[in-house]
Protein backbone atom coordinates (compact mmCIF):
# COMPACT_ATOMS: atom_id res chain seq x y z
CA UNK A 1 0.00 0.00 0.00
CA UNK A 2 1.15 3.11 -0.91
CA UNK A 3 0.63 6.78 0.78
CA UNK A 4 0.92 10.01 -1.05
CA UNK A 5 0.40 12.89 0.93
CA UNK A 6 0.09 16.58 -1.21
CA UNK A 7 0.12 20.24 0.86
CA UNK A 8 -1.00 22.68 -1.86
CA UNK A 9 0.32 26.10 -1.30
CA UNK A 10 2.26 25.59 2.29
CA UNK A 11 5.13 22.99 3.61
CA UNK A 12 3.84 20.18 5.11
CA UNK A 13 5.56 19.90 9.12
CA UNK A 14 7.16 16.01 9.49
CA UNK A 15 4.86 15.96 12.57
CA UNK A 16 1.39 16.35 10.50
CA UNK A 17 2.71 13.78 8.02
CA UNK A 18 4.03 11.13 10.49
CA UNK A 19 0.06 11.42 12.47
CA UNK A 20 -1.65 10.90 8.74
CA UNK A 21 1.10 7.73 8.25
CA UNK A 22 -0.44 6.78 11.82
CA UNK A 23 -4.14 7.23 11.11
CA UNK A 24 -4.78 5.75 7.60
CA UNK A 25 -2.11 2.85 8.53
CA UNK A 26 -5.54 1.31 9.90
CA UNK A 27 -6.72 0.95 6.73
CA UNK A 28 -4.58 -1.40 5.54
CA UNK A 29 -6.48 -4.11 7.87
CA UNK A 30 -9.55 -2.52 7.12
CA UNK A 31 -9.44 -2.90 3.40
CA UNK A 32 -7.19 -6.09 2.12
CA UNK A 33 -7.67 -5.24 -1.63
CA UNK A 34 -6.74 -1.69 -0.97
CA UNK A 35 -3.67 0.28 -3.30
CA UNK A 36 -3.10 3.37 -2.43
CA UNK A 37 -4.33 6.51 -0.01
CA UNK A 38 -3.88 10.27 -1.62
CA UNK A 39 -4.14 12.60 1.44
CA UNK A 40 -4.60 16.48 0.29
CA UNK A 41 -4.30 19.17 2.76
CA UNK A 42 -5.22 23.25 1.33
CA UNK A 43 -5.77 25.96 3.07
CA UNK A 44 -9.06 28.35 2.63
CA UNK A 45 -8.97 32.25 3.12
CA UNK A 46 -12.70 32.88 2.13
CA UNK A 47 -13.86 35.85 4.89
CA UNK A 48 -11.50 36.58 7.56
CA UNK A 49 -10.33 32.89 9.16
CA UNK A 50 -8.36 30.36 7.70
CA UNK A 51 -9.81 27.01 7.24
CA UNK A 52 -8.05 23.58 7.31
CA UNK A 53 -9.08 21.54 4.20
CA UNK A 54 -8.07 17.68 4.10
CA UNK A 55 -9.31 15.50 1.68
CA UNK A 56 -8.25 11.60 1.71
CA UNK A 57 -9.36 9.51 -1.04
CA UNK A 58 -8.94 5.20 -0.98
CA UNK A 59 -8.15 3.56 -4.07
CA UNK A 60 -10.10 0.66 -4.12
CA UNK A 61 -10.46 -1.49 -7.31
CA UNK A 62 -13.83 -0.49 -8.71
CA UNK A 63 -14.81 1.52 -6.31
CA UNK A 64 -12.56 4.36 -4.63
CA UNK A 65 -13.52 5.94 -1.58
CA UNK A 66 -13.34 10.08 -0.97
CA UNK A 67 -13.84 12.45 2.11
CA UNK A 68 -13.27 15.75 2.54
CA UNK A 69 -13.29 17.80 5.40
CA UNK A 70 -12.93 20.82 6.67
CA UNK A 71 -11.72 22.14 10.22
CA UNK A 72 -9.76 25.09 12.51
CA UNK A 73 -6.65 22.37 12.43
CA UNK A 74 -5.21 19.95 10.00
CA UNK A 75 -4.87 17.16 12.95
CA UNK A 76 -8.62 17.54 13.79
CA UNK A 77 -9.51 17.33 9.95
CA UNK A 78 -7.83 14.60 9.40
CA UNK A 79 -9.30 12.54 12.43
CA UNK A 80 -12.77 13.86 10.71
CA UNK A 81 -12.07 12.22 7.42
CA UNK A 82 -10.72 9.02 8.68
CA UNK A 83 -13.50 8.50 11.11
CA UNK A 84 -15.63 9.54 8.02
CA UNK A 85 -14.00 7.14 5.66
CA UNK A 86 -13.90 4.17 8.38
CA UNK A 87 -17.55 4.08 8.01
CA UNK A 88 -18.23 4.19 4.49
CA UNK A 89 -15.92 1.11 4.73
CA UNK A 90 -17.85 -1.07 7.48
CA UNK A 91 -20.42 -0.09 4.89
CA UNK A 92 -18.95 -1.47 2.08
CA UNK A 93 -18.22 -4.40 4.01
CA UNK A 94 -21.42 -5.15 4.60
CA UNK A 95 -22.98 -4.86 1.45
CA UNK A 96 -20.40 -7.17 0.09
CA UNK A 97 -20.27 -9.89 2.80
CA UNK A 98 -21.53 -12.73 1.08
CA UNK A 99 -20.36 -16.64 1.16
CA UNK A 100 -20.63 -19.49 -1.51
CA UNK A 101 -21.28 -22.38 -0.84
CA UNK A 102 -20.63 -25.07 -2.63
CA UNK A 103 -22.68 -28.17 -2.52
CA UNK A 104 -22.38 -30.84 -5.26
CA UNK A 105 -22.64 -29.77 -8.59
CA UNK A 106 -25.33 -26.85 -7.73
CA UNK A 107 -23.56 -23.72 -6.24
CA UNK A 108 -25.66 -21.83 -3.70
CA UNK A 109 -25.44 -18.13 -2.40
CA UNK A 110 -25.90 -18.08 1.49
CA UNK A 111 -26.02 -14.72 2.98
CA UNK A 112 -25.89 -14.55 6.63
CA UNK A 113 -25.68 -11.76 9.22
CA UNK A 114 -22.53 -9.79 10.19
CA UNK A 115 -22.86 -11.43 13.91
CA UNK A 116 -22.96 -15.29 12.37
CA UNK A 117 -20.38 -15.01 9.77
CA UNK A 118 -18.11 -18.31 9.89
CA UNK A 119 -14.64 -17.41 10.94
CA UNK A 120 -11.70 -19.01 9.24
CA UNK A 121 -9.20 -21.34 11.04
CA UNK A 122 -5.82 -20.92 10.96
Amino acid sequence: MKIKIQSDGFTLRQQLAELVQKKVQKFSRLCSDLISIDVKFKLDKAGNKIKKLCGIRLVIPGHDMICNTQSYSFEEAVAKAVDALERQVEKRKKKTRKLVVAHGSDTAQLVLPVNQLIQPIF
